[in-house]
């Protein structure tokens, strides 16, 4: 892939080869003939040598839609939602240190605890 045609980025060669490509699988002819019956190196020369024609849509501000009118697909997010989420990741915190700490507790015991035995043999 040394040379890639007219296109100005690799990034933008390789989106219209795996689009081309595609197109191909699902049965469209060839627009040049190659040794490779591979489709994806059928879709790279057909790319490479400016077959493909592609337009470039610049993305407008108005476009973009508010916050508000943003979906998630799956479910609903409410705001509410997410901050007692992080009020259960940091119950969760707070647990886990809790726990750690009676550990150190109760492993500092056991070596006070042996080290009374080695002092009374």
């Amino acid at each position: 892939m040394n040379s890639i045609g007219d296109i100005d980025s690799k990034y933008r060669f390789i989106i219209l080869a795996s689009k081309r490509a595609k197109q191909l699988l699902k049965g469209a002819k060839p627009k040049v003939s190659v040794k490779s019956k591979n489709l994806i190196r059928i879709a790279q020369a057909e790319v490479s040598s400016g077959l493909i024609e592609y337009e470039i849509i610049p993305a407008g501000m108005e476009e973009i839609p508010e916050r508000e009118d943003r979906v998630f697909v799956g479910a609903p997010i409410a705001d509410e939602s997410v901050e007692t989420d992080l009020l259960a990741g940091k119950d969760l915190l707070e647990e886990v240190i809790e726990e750690a700490e009676a550990e150190e507790e109760v492993e500092d015991e056991e070596e006070a605890d042996e080290a009374e035995e080695d002092k009374d043999e």
